[in-house]
């Protein structure tokens, strides 16, 4: 092996224990771990300087599909080339994949979908999506505009909830945000150097598009199960905007009302995936766990997180014309708020409505949410006190 390969080797060893350590251990979802990845690669490793990262992430915001997630897999595109993304994501999503999927095994084996510790996590989950709301429309919805927008996103998808509804939103949205602050002040020009050449960014973004629009046509002419499920864990991811918590509603419409799962066994998979590690998309191993084993949850894994890999890989390169355009950045603006309306909406349904049945559920709620906003509690706390009070509920 000459010494270009060894270094090269050792460079994918590193990330992959770097980001597995990270995939152990970086609870509080995307906002905690692009802290925690700031800390390890910025600061500790200096793999990147501060204006890289802060464009990265950026990039990531900016995208559809989990960030946190796209912001790690960048990172190992930029230490080790493609191989190093793949093995960086592989190394912090592995860990709650695992997790999730025996988690998922254990609940369709003995059949504790109505125990009380897992209504209780069905109220962790009131508590956690309350929570993101409140820190994302402080931010996302600043002024009367956007809190207008987010307002309309929230009755539109509430009176007609279907994931193609979530979708016409979005692009609704783009559109006003891009009308109202196409003249919005531009920031300072940034600029950064990816190592992924143009040709085949643009081959991954063909290959996003070509199997978000074929993918349905080949499960409608097949009816392949397989190419069913497939399709519905690509599109959630393909089409969410504003990180983990959004897929929520688009995975519920696609697999709840179809009776591949019941509403039940998806808000007790909500609830547990707040207590473990890593991305919050790696619900999806769950959900196809449940659905089809632990082959069902690879294929669920590899199919949502898809159009991840393929955007960030695709948007490298032109990202410094994109980020550096006032009329994008008006329609991420009206995107986003829309996002936080999108996300109301699923606090009432289907979480609310399937959690909140009696005083007491909303008095636990009550408790978990002051836990995780005002005395600042691990996320793994507060699902093992939520579980806890679910037993304490069912025993009364």
């Amino acid at each position: 092996m000459n010494k270009d390969k060894r270094s090269s080797v050792k460079a994918l060893l590193e990330i992959l224990f770097v980001s597995t350590r990270l995939g152990l251990t970086s609870f509080g979802g995307p906002t905690a771990h692009l802290g925690y990845f700031h800390e390890e690669y910025v600061r500790r490793r200096k793999w990147m300087d501060e204006k890289s990262y802060a464009d990265l992430v950026a990039l990531s915001q900016f995208l559809p599909g989990p960030a946190s997630s796209q912001v790690g897999i960048g990172i190992g595109v930029m230490r080790g080339g493609v191989l190093g993304g793949i093995v960086s994501f592989i190394g912090f999503t592995l860990p709650s994949v695992l997790l999730l999927i025996l988690f998922a095994l254990f609940l369709t084996e003995f059949d504790v979908a109505n125990a009380g510790w897992i209504h209780g996590l069905k109220i962790v989950a009131v508590a956690v999506v309350l929570h993101a709301i409140i820190g994302m429309a402080k931010s996302l919805t600043p002024d009367l505009n956007r809190k207008a927008l987010a307002l309309f996103a929230l009755i539109i998808t509430l009176l007609w909830p279907a994931a193609f509804t979530q979708v016409g939103v979005i692009i609704i949205a783009g559109v006003i945000g891009f009308l109202i602050y196409k003249n919005h002040n531009k920031d300072e020009a940034l600029s950064t150097s990816f190592p992924i050449s143009k040709r085949f960014s643009a081959t991954c973004l063909i290959l996003f598009f070509v199997l978000l629009v074929l993918l349905p046509v080949i499960r409608e002419t097949t009816g392949s199960y397989w190419i069913a499920m497939f399709d519905s864990f690509y599109r959630s991811g393909a089409l969410v905007f504003g990180g983990g918590h959004v897929v929520l509603p688009l995975l519920e419409q696609e697999f709840v009302p179809t009776g591949w799962l019941s509403e039940a066994e998806f808000l007790a998979g909500y609830g547990a995936t707040q207590a473990v590690p890593g991305p919050l998309f790696t619900f999806a191993a769950y959900i196809g766990a449940v659905m089809n084993g632990w082959l069902g949850g690879l294929i669920a894994t590899i199919a949502i997180f898809l159009p991840a890999f393929l955007l960030i890989l695709g948007t490298l390169p032109f990202w410094n014309q994109l980020r550096n355009n006032p009329n994008i950045k008006g329609a991420v603006m009206g995107v986003n708020a829309a996002v936080v309306g999108i996300l109301i909406s699923a606090l009432y349904h289907p979480i609310w409505t399937s959690s909140i049945l009696k005083p007491i559920d909303f008095a636990l709620g009550a408790i978990l949410f002051s836990m995780l906003t005002y005395w600042k509690l691990p996320p793994w706390v507060v699902v093992l006190t939520g579980a806890f009070g679910g037993i304490v509920i069912h025993l009364l």
